[in-house]
């Protein structure tokens, strides 16, 4: 037979083998749907795990303006007013590349598509090794 004790708020239950034998009875109550990015009225959520932080970091006003600014957009295409938004977010995120550094790389890759990165994949790898035996 299980022992209960309570230790001010917790509550702590030595199971027996003979309780683990019989199926539990207990019947959990769904769990609540997560909100997503937006509320259902809505407004934006900031603490969404889908943001990675962005909201809350250095330039967390920035990106929350920027990113409100383009969330309730009504023009076309969707955030043209909001260009000074962004440009300040991303001078912001230029101060602080250890913090960005990852976003950083990839818009550094999208200015300068030609520029080799001294990165090869695997395919380019085994071609220059296949070149090299038949020769």
């Amino acid at each position: 037979m299980s022992q209960v004790f309570k230790d001010g708020k917790d509550t702590i239950i030595f199971a027996t083998k003979e309780d683990h034998q019989t199926p539990s009875k207990v019947e959990l109550s769904p769990p609540e749907p997560s909100p997503g990015l937006i509320f259902p009225d809505g407004s934006i959520n900031w603490n969404c795990p889908c943001l990675g932080g962005m909201a809350t970091g250095p330039c967390g006003v920035e990106f929350r303006e920027s990113f409100t600014c383009f969330h309730y957009s009504k023009e076309d295409p969707k955030g043209m007013e909001c260009r000074e938004k962004f440009t300040a977010m991303w001078d912001c995120m230029d101060q602080y590349p250890e913090v960005y550094k990852d976003g950083l790389k990839d818009d550094e890759d999208i200015k300068n598509p030609e520029e080799p990165t001294g990165e090869t994949d695997n395919n380019q790898q085994v071609e220059v090794q296949s070149k090299e035996k038949n020769s």
